[in-house]
């Protein structure tokens, strides 16, 4: 209020507090609600700054909980087993896409083989498929993960996998290895802020830090995690917006729990109503009487008490009925927070319908396309470094490899299929799409985590055994009879047996004039003579 609204309101206290009202009302036309600091918003306040600055200080403690949740709570557990199940599953068939089959065959032979245990991980502890499940985990817990390439001399080829959780990373490092860059969180950076190097703490058997720091190339290192922000350097939980509200599931379903189990116990307290030493003048003597100390109900007992004493059963009041729909809206805003619907986290369908699941089904496949995304990232670099380790080791033949290396590093990865909630209605959408040309049999192969190729192969196979064994086949696998099916084998029989039937109408012709011609003959030579 300015000097003149308080000489205003000195001599006419209504203009002064109708002026007062239309200032504010002008005042909150021209702010967001969100951004004032009225009553509601009285105790929100915050700053803006970087995402490094803002996720420095709260960034091992907000790990160290989410991992906390993860040894100890269920909902938490949930929540991850879905993202797991969904973005790798059974993991994925790699399928080279080279000009050559045998190469592509030979890639295919070496990759499952490397993908052992033994041959793809330093500790010969985790297979790939292994490995990659294990850093979703670490993903969606920790924030991120450190996958750094190791060449050996041991294993099938010389280059194996050794994967480091981001604690591992030294904050406390402080000068570059390059005078020109600067060290953020452990990671050495360039003036683009692009990481040079990582420096990775060194541990002793007994898991104390060492030290020295190792600097470990950039080029060598995989650091999977999600970047939200450009000033972002490093990883950040990805369960960081759910962790309270699990938090306040468990320990509301702790208080729930011990509430009903007191509720569960019987207790009983004996109300005494005479005095025990009797009734009347001092020298009466004292009535019977027998001490509940020590004593207990068990079933079927029969017992007498002291006279005038009354048992009073302790029966606290309350229900948990509210419980089921606390915890329910808790784990619906659990997967909300999570992009992931309360179906995929529950695995509750009592409310569902084949329609409403697809639906979310579709929604939630939206989710995870982009954790799968960076997941064939990192999964796309571990197999273009397998190749130039499998050329390196001479195990394939291409002269051109370092001229033309993309054309050798062209693949396709396949992931497992799911199970189909309807299988008919999912067959026959199938077929329609098929049909009408929505969708090629590539495409629908490669739906089930089928190489097309080997499934065409395999059809072929199965007819033509059936056909040698004189089964048809036809109808089963393609809803057609034997004569439809094999359609042109019948008509190429009909052509031959046609064509053989017209040669031997020639031949018989042939001899039929040259026997002619033989009785002329001699029937003229008889009448010669």
């Amino acid at each position: 209020m300015n000097w003149l609204d308080g000489i205003i309101g000195f001599f006419s206290p209504e203009r002064g507090a109708r002026r007062e009202a239309w200032r504010q009302s002008l005042q909150e036309m021209r702010n967001y609600d969100a951004g004032d600091y009225s009553r509601g918003n009285a105790n929100w306040r915050v700053i803006n700054q970087s995402a490094e600055f803002t996720d420095r200080y709260s960034r091992d403690n907000v790990r160290a909980r989410a991992r906390d949740l993860e040894r100890n709570s269920d909902m938490m557990n949930s929540v991850i087993g879905a993202y797991t199940r969904n973005v790798i599953g059974g993991g994925y068939t790699l399928q080279p896409k080279t000009e050559s089959d045998t190469l592509n065959d030979t890639l295919q032979t070496a990759w499952k083989k490397w993908c052992k245990k033994q041959n793809c991980d330093v500790t010969g502890t985790q297979s790939f498929t292994q490995m990659m499940r294990m850093c979703v985990q670490r993903k969606k817990i920790d924030g991120g993960i450190l996958i750094v390439k190791r060449y050996t001399k041991d294993g099938f080829i010389p280059f194996k996998l050794q994967t480091f959780e981001v604690d591992e990373l030294d904050d406390s490092q402080m000068l570059p290895k390059k005078k020109s860059n600067k060290v953020v969180g452990g990671i050495e950076m360039n003036e683009y802020n692009k990481p040079i190097g990582y420096w990775i703490r060194q541990y002793s058997i007994d898991g104390m830090a060492l030290s020295q720091p190792v600097w470990v190339d950039a080029k060598d290192v995989i650091f999977l995690y999600t970047k939200r922000r450009p000033s972002q350097v490093r990883e950040m939980s990805d369960m960081s917006p759910t962790i309270t509200r699990i938090r306040d599931a468990n320990e509301f379903m702790v208080a729930v729990s011990v509430k009903e189990r007191i509720a569960a116990c019987l207790s009983v307290f004996i109300k005494k109503v005479l005095p025990t030493t009797g009734i009347g003048r001092a020298g009466a003597p004292p009535a019977p009487h027998e001490s509940y100390q020590g004593k207990s109900i068990t079933p079927g007992m029969i017992k007498e008490l002291n006279a005038g004493d009354e048992i009073q059963v302790v029966n606290p009041t309350g229900q948990a009925t509210d419980a089921a729909s606390y915890i329910k809206l808790q784990q619906r805003l659990v997967g909300a927070g999570q992009g992931i619907s309360y179906e995929a986290t529950s695995r509750d369908m009592s409310e569902s319908n084949y329609s409403s699941t697809r639906q979310g089904i579709i929604e939630d496949e939206m989710t995870y396309a982009a954790e799968k995304e960076l997941l064939m990232e990192v999964m796309d670099e571990v197999y273009e470094t397998f190749v130039i380790s499998m050329w390196l080791a001479g195990l394939i033949d291409a002269k051109d490899f370092w001229e033309n290396k993309d054309k050798y590093f062209e693949h396709a990865w396949v992931a497992a299929p799911k199970k189909w909630i309807d299988p008919q209605k999912e067959a026959n959408a199938n077929k329609i799409a098929l049909n009408t040309g929505q969708k090629t049999f590539k495409q629908i192969a490669a739906e089930q985590g089928r190489d097309w190729k080997e499934q065409i192969d395999e059809m072929a196979e199965v007819l033509e055994y059936a056909k040698e064994k004189g089964i048809d086949l036809g109808g089963v696998i393609f809803d057609q009879t034997a004569s439809e099916l094999y359609e042109d084998e019948e008509d190429k029989k009909a052509d031959l047996a046609d064509e053989g039937a017209g040669e031997q109408t020639g031949e018989e012709g042939e001899s039929g004039t040259g026997e002619a011609e033989g009785e002329s003959q001699t029937d003229d030579e008889g009448t010669d003579g």
